[in-house]
């Protein structure tokens, strides 16, 4: 049976943040990306829409709601300019209060990281270096815009986000030490690394705000080449080496190599 025009209409606005708000609803597309969260249990599936090459290979497995859609019904709900074959209506699951777990490690603060691609792209880091947890502050993308889960490529799955300011973060994990990239900062490797800490990541125009500055506790900053006059690094990128570096555990980090 053809998919009904409110379904389409349906789907199709989950694009629009105040659509996903209202109804607590987002959509997954891939099949990578579906398959994993089918075998997950902290996001519930309500649907899933597939072509029949997916279905024939998948469906054996599934215990949701599934619906068999042509290419051309996929690409109308679809929000990537080349559907897959599969996209899933998901529900947002409702946000605890409290930190998942002690301070045991480190977990990352994202102080207005306005793009969804980059928001995606730094869970996809976070997992990758073994941050469990990542805060959105203010200003952030969101979490459920369909780039952010394009680009987290199934990460958020595995990490534990959460929105929080910065002071209320810090009052959740007392005694945690604060830091935050700065490029007037020090040099990252010559940093002694605690065990535990909040790497604030700020905009890349703005960079981190004043409110949550003045919460940082230590600097740090990723020193150019000799000679080099970029300006800055990609939000992501400086993470990503910031994050590598930090997570590798103390005792490991002050080579001095620069």
């Amino acid at each position: 049976m053809p998919l009904s025009s409110g379904t389409i209409k349906f789907i199709s606005s989950l694009r629009q943040k105040k659509v996903r708000q209202k109804y607590h609803k987002f959509t997954v597309e891939g099949s990578r990306t579906v398959g994993e969260l089918l075998r997950q249990d902290r996001y519930a599936v309500d649907g899933i829409y597939a072509v029949e090459q997916w279905v024939a290979e998948v469906a054996p497995e599934m215990d949701v709601p599934l619906t068999v859609v042509t290419p051309k019904e996929l690409d109308r709900i679809s929000q990537l300019t080349t559907p897959n074959q599969v996209l899933a209506v998901v529900s947002i699951p409702k946000e605890e209060a409290t930190p998942p777990s002690a301070p045991d490690g480190w977990c990352l603060y994202l102080d207005g990281i306005q793009s969804p691609s980059n928001l995606g792209a730094l869970l996809r880091i976070a997992d990758w270096f073994g941050f469990p947890s990542v805060y959105g502050g203010p200003g952030t993308a969101d979490l459920y815009n369909s780039k952010s889960i394009q680009a987290s490529m199934g990460s958020f799955l595995r990490i534990d986000y959460r929105t929080a300011t910065l002071a209320e973060l810090v009052a959740l994990l007392p005694g945690v030490p604060v830091f935050g990239a700065d490029l007037d900062g020090e040099t990252i490797y010559r940093v002694e690394a605690p065990p535990a800490g909040i790497l604030v990541i700020g905009g890349e125009g703005p960079g981190i705000r004043d409110e949550s500055a003045n919460l940082i506790q230590r600097r740090l900053t990723i020193p150019r080449a000799p000679g080099r006059e970029t300006e800055s690094l990609n939000a992501a990128v400086a993470a990503g080496i910031l994050m590598g570096w930090l997570g590798a555990g103390p005792g490991q980090l002050a080579t001095g190599r620069r």
